[in-house]
């Protein structure tokens, strides 16, 4: 029986193929879970078994949006250590989050990946790294939410086995053991992981950082991604702290532990990179290790200006990141387009540090290499998979700019008509139509105030 078809026409596109296509008025057609077609003028007139038919007329079809790194527990403790750097901002949270349990996760995660969803995004990466004993199945909270909403999902599992009695930042308390963390990171991989071409699911190994990690337990954990055949995710280069403690720790920088571990790779990537010399900048590129661009996360705790334009000069597979919602309390990955163009513009004689066009593509194909998936996802081409978003600029915040890719990068967050993962709708005239939006907003502040409580907070004047 032949695939039911979907038509979008009338409409701007910016596919994000490699030549970066566009057209003023276009369509896409899409049949079953793939893109059919995708190129200029209305869409041919004898297609069968068309089942909707949109008039994109005033709207703009991209890619959907790639979330490369986040951290979805983290949702429930947004608006804490408001005026910290990173180290005392994880001080402060470190022991509110070795409170979490499976039903926190799970309502942190349907919070997370709503916000994720209604701006734009259909794949998301996850690093979820804290596991409290006895807490029950928190790797598995988050992949049923993301199941429920219909996003494509990359969790990945995390771990720290280095607490502050070890030279570690986090609380002993707070950790695992090495063994452990290989433990359950190899059973994730073999409960979850799903390979298959268009997999929804597509499991990833991911120590934390390195100052909540022994070197050994990124060596092992280097052996056990590359066995299995999945990829590998950290922080890199975050802070001029961690590289100072890398130095001490190490003799090395953070670049140079990664590397000596077995941690640079085309089945790499890395969150912020911020602190990166021009010789890390160029093992990344011989390497193919990507990185993930968090801009607002990187303000809100002061770590400072990721040289993002001289990654990609250099070659560097770059996507964008939200990051934790407890360092980005918006939660948007489309808030990130903006951020990262105006951002890396900050300086003399930076204004076309990074275009448009640049930070649209680093939020789709460039987000789609980062995870491994650019042959499936990141741009409107036939054959690939159907995750598409469709952006209502004809409003009064966008009408009046003419260019669409400057209207959505520029200009305020704009609606989404429809969200498709899979060719699926996710998103419907800006609302999820896969969850209910007051019933996960219930839920989120439930579980905030449990944690709060469990965790002994005081008033929220008193914690920022």
């Amino acid at each position: 029986m032949p695939d039911s078809r979907l038509v979008i026409e009338n409409c701007a596109l910016a596919t994000m193929d490699a030549s970066g296509t566009e057209y003023a008025s276009g369509h896409v057609v899409v049949a079953g879970h793939r893109i059919e077609s995708a190129g200029p003028g209305p869409a041919p007139g004898d297609l069968a078994d068309v089942v909707r038919r949109i008039d994109g007329d005033g709207h703009l079809v991209t890619p959907g949006l790639v979330n490369t790194h986040h951290h979805f527990y983290q949702w429930l403790t947004r608006g804490l250590a408001q005026d910290c750097n990173l180290f005392d901002w994880l001080v402060s949270l470190y022991p509110v989050w070795a409170r979490i349990d499976e039903p926190m996760v799970h309502a942190a995660a349907q919070g997370s990946l709503a916000a994720l969803a209604l701006s734009g995004v259909t794949t998301a990466a996850d690093h979820h790294y804290v596991f409290p004993r006895g807490a029950g199945d928190l790797l598995g909270a988050e992949i049923r939410a993301a199941a429920d909403m219909g996003v494509r999902f990359s969790p990945t599992r995390g771990s720290m086995d280095r607490g502050a009695s070890d030279g570690g930042l986090p609380p002993d308390f707070a950790v695992e053991s090495t063994e452990e963390a290989l433990l359950a990171t190899e059973a994730a991989i073999d409960r979850w992981h799903d390979p298959s071409p268009a997999s929804m699911l597509r499991v990833g190994v991911a120590p934390c950082s390195p100052f909540s990690v022994s070197s050994g337990l990124l060596r092992s954990a280097a052996t056990l991604a590359r066995a299995k055949g999945v990829r590998l995710h950290t922080h890199g280069s975050e802070t001029r702290e961690e590289e100072e403690y890398c130095m001490l720790r190490y003799g090395m920088s953070p670049t140079e532990l990664l590397e000596s571990t077995g941690w640079l790779g085309s089945d790499v990537w890395m969150a912020h990179c911020i602190h990166m010399s021009d010789s890390d900048i160029a093992r990344f590129a011989d390497t193919g290790t990507g990185v993930a661009h968090c801009p607002s996360s990187n303000a809100r705790v002061a770590a400072g200006l990721a040289r993002v334009p001289d990654l990609l000069a250099a070659g560097v597979p770059v996507g964008l990141g939200v990051d934790g919602s407890a360092s980005n309390e918006c939660g948007r990955l489309g808030a990130e387009l903006r951020n990262a163009l105006l951002i890396n513009r900050l300086g003399a004689q930076r204004e076309k540090a990074l275009t448009a066009r640049q930070a649209l593509r680093m939020g789709t194909m460039g987000g789609a290499r980062v995870l491994g998936r650019e042959d499936e996802i990141g741009s409107l081409e036939p054959g690939k998979l159907a995750d598409l978003a469709l952006w209502k600029l004809d409003g009064l915040l966008h009408s009046s700019i003419a260019d669409p890719v400057a209207a959505l990068v520029l200009g305020a967050p704009a609606p989404l008509t429809l969200l498709l993962v899979n060719g699926e709708p996710v998103v419907e005239d800006g609302h999820l139509v896969t969850a209910d939006e007051d019933a996960i907003a219930r839920d989120t502040r439930t579980q905030a105030r449990r944690l709060a409580a469990l965790a002994g907070l005081g008033t929220p004047a008193q914690n920022t």
